[in-house]
């Protein structure tokens, strides 16, 4: 399994315009691969929408995208280019202890974190066995979204998303979690070069709410 994170800046304000035509698309588009999320940014880089894809291989993405390229139905409703500033694609392998896209429900109306940390060549593997030992820790506080870390597109990054009911209840579980004597956040011994992070909502359509 792999996972295609898709993130398109928009021009300010088109946001919902796009959504409502991506929710129009979104069951023929789905005929052919499934999608495993859909946000937009709230805090953070602004004007984003982040589409994630899951496939089995590299092969079922080609295959996948150029049948959806040849879709009929897909071809009559409009999308959304003129919107388009920047679209950005990363090909991600999800960790060994994430659970898939869609395998648990953490209701609706929440927001979601998704922080992307970039480690040295060659750290990542460091990364994936300190968190694996550590997971279980952090999820009694809140669940983990994803754990993946990338294959192609930006390298040496490692990405994860987390789920709250709101920015409170982020502030209160991320200040619990890493108290003292927790073991969170997990001793890599390794330190990433580069972090960024954003606050996103789900699109009503999203499978993850």
């Amino acid at each position: 399994m792999i996972y295609e994170v898709r993130t398109y800046t928009l021009k300010p304000g088109a946001t919902a315009e796009f959504e409502a035509r991506f929710e129009k698309r979104h069951p023929y588009r789905e005929k052919h691969s499934k999608l495993a999320a859909f946000w937009h940014t709230d805090i953070g880089p602004l004007n984003q929408v982040i589409h994630v894809w899951e496939y089995q291989d590299l092969n079922h993405r080609a295959r996948a995208r150029e049948a959806a390229n040849k879709d009929a139905n897909l071809q009559k409703l409009p999308g959304g280019r003129e919107f388009v500033v920047e679209q950005q694609s990363e090909i991600y392998n999800p960790a060994p202890f994430m659970h898939p896209f869609g395998s648990r429900d953490y209701g609706k109306g929440n927001i979601y974190e998704m922080r992307s940390y970039t480690y040295a060549p060659g750290d990542i593997p460091k990364v994936l066995e300190a968190w694996g030992s550590a997971i279980h820790i952090r999820e009694e506080f809140s669940p983990l979204v994803a754990g993946m870390y990338t294959e192609l597109g930006g390298l040496n990054k490692w990405t994860h998303v987390w789920v709250y009911r709101d920015l409170n209840e982020r502030a209160r579980l991320r200040a619990e979690s890493r108290k003292p004597g927790t073991g969170w956040p997990p001793a890599a011994g390794v330190r990433p070069v580069k972090q960024e992070n954003k606050i996103m909502i789900p699109a009503s359509f999203s499978p993850v709410k």
